[in-house]
């Protein structure tokens, strides 16, 4: 029995405090003091309350932009987003905050968290890729920009992770012109992240799958292209045996580049 009475005294002091806090928000969300809405906006922050942090930062960036208040009410406004993870947000107010306060104290870090917010942004490596192309923009000048900065070993490693994934959307789409039988857009696709990510990860099957998809390629067309397509083979298997002598690929390909060279023959 008493028991319960204790529940329902704290369950009733909690209820009070949070219609007395709804309560105090809004009169200040309605006030027209904007000293007053300046400081409970910093308190409302402070206190890691950053959506009603920003609702009151929300008309004071307006309000005291040009004054000297104004840097730092945009920078606040900017976090606020940051920290409830609405990052397009967040890059956008951080990116014109370093863009506006050029020489603030806070630049670096505002700089910074936008690019991180790019970051955070970015997809898995099947979806678009948009925001993952900002983020190494964004890391990358930074970094020209403050090469001493502590960031620059975070940012660098978040460049070379944005870049994986980059690497990995780049070798799946070329492999998906292979198992779709496309061979020679397989060919160009799988050429083209070889260039585009010369220390592929993949790069030994990527380089195999030239060889094949060239082979199938020449196996597949008409008389008149095959002879120019069995040389192609030919000089992929060079390529490839030049870099991977002992590879678990080899038999596979000798068989082609042996067929490609008695198809010229033949022709």
């Amino acid at each position: 029995m008493l028991r319960n009475k204790t529940i329902i005294l704290v369950f009733s002091v909690l209820t009070t405090f949070f219609l007395s806090s709804c309560s105090e928000y809004q009169k200040v969300l309605k006030s027209t003091d904007y000293n007053l809405k300046y400081k409970k906006a910093v308190e409302y922050y402070e206190a890691e309350d950053y959506y009603r942090a920003q609702s009151l930062f929300d008309e004071l960036v307006t309000i005291y932009k040009g004054s000297d208040k104004a840097e730092l009410v945009l920078f606040y406004y900017a976090d606020c987003h940051y920290k409830q993870k609405d990052y397009i947000l967040g890059a956008y107010y951080f990116d014109n905050f370093a863009k506006t306060f050029p020489y603030s104290k806070k630049t670096e870090e505002a700089a910074y968290t936008a690019a991180y917010c790019y970051y955070m942004n970015s997809p898995r490596y099947n979806l678009d890729q948009t925001d993952t192309y900002k983020a190494i923009e964004a890391m990358q000048l930074f970094i020209n920009k403050y090469p001493n900065s502590n960031y620059v070993p975070e940012a660098n490693e978040i460049i070379e992770k944005l870049r994986a994934k980059l690497e990995i959307k780049s070798y799946e789409n070329a492999k998906l012109y292979y198992k779709l039988a496309d061979y020679q857009s397989a060919t160009i696709a799988l050429k083209n992240s070889i260039k585009d990510f010369p220390d592929n990860k993949y790069r030994e099957e990527i380089l195999y799958l030239i060889v094949k998809s060239s082979f199938m390629l020449a196996e597949m067309s008409i008389p008149d292209k095959q002879g120019e397509r069995y040389q192609n083979t030919i000089s992929e298997y060079y390529s490839f045996i030049d870099e991977y002598p002992e590879s678990e690929y080899l038999k596979e390909i000798e068989k082609m580049y042996t067929k490609s060279v008695n198809q010229i023959k033949n022709l």
